[in-house]
């Protein structure tokens, strides 16, 4: 140890250059701890944010899809209720440019529809599902206003006089009061009344004849 002493007696002023160098380390190191700590922090918000992003987004999709079946219910109150397509024919009607571009705004949302809010995970095919429904939404809105302006002005007097007729005959079909021999006459004269006027969807006739709890068990092709 005494040759140590003696080192430190001769080089005694050794300490302050040293012991500055030291000190400049000692602030360096509690700069880069310092830098790493905030980069650690950042690291953990950016994290977090995009967690967050990602949740928002998935909360985003599941309430576009429910505002995608509302839209779908919407329009099955026309395609199952066969008295609602006679009070607003122009909601089936194909001619109609209005409900053309319904149909269409229909077919794209549901083409982008995901099978589960997961499914969507980019920021691009969720702008596009989001402006699909909103363009159906809007479709369908225009097309319903429309079509309850216009109700039955499209047809003559004579056909307006068959719609009103085919409505009454319907009352009758759904009639749990009248017989099922009543029930099937009326259901096939109103049948017959809106044949060549509106375009009956399988899905209306199907909604119509359960409806009448199953009174009707002739064949179509005898109507």
């Amino acid at each position: 140890m005494q040759p140590f002493f003696d080192f430190l007696g001769h080089y005694w002023w050794l300490i302050f250059p040293i012991g500055g160098m030291a000190g400049g380390w000692m602030r360096q190191w509690s700069i880069a701890s310092e830098r790493r700590h905030r980069r650690k922090v950042e690291l953990y918000k950016l994290k977090n944010q995009a967690v967050r992003a990602e949740q928002a987004s998935h909360a985003e999709v599941a309430a576009l899809m429910a505002a995608h079946d509302a839209v779908n219910r919407r329009w099955l109150d026309y395609e199952l209720d066969l008295g609602k397509l006679i009070d607003f024919p122009v909601m089936s009607d194909v001619r109609e440019p209005l409900t053309v571009a319904f149909l269409r705004a229909k077919k794209e949302a549901d083409g982008l529809r995901p099978a589960d809010p997961g499914d969507i995970t980019n920021a691009a095919r969720l702008g596009e599902y989001r402006s699909a429904v909103n363009a159906f939404e809007l479709a369908f809105d225009v097309a319903e206003r429309e079509a309850k302006r216009i109700k039955d002005h499209n047809f003559t007097e004579p056909e307006r006089q068959r719609l009103a007729t085919a409505r009454k005959l319907l009352n009758i079909a759904s009639d749990q009061a009248a017989t099922p021999a009543e029930r099937q006459t009326a259901y096939k004269r109103a049948r017959r009344e809106l044949d060549g006027l509106i375009v009956l969807p399988e899905a209306t006739v199907a909604a119509l004849e359960e409806k009448i709890a199953g009174e009707l068990t002739a064949p179509r092709d005898s109507e």
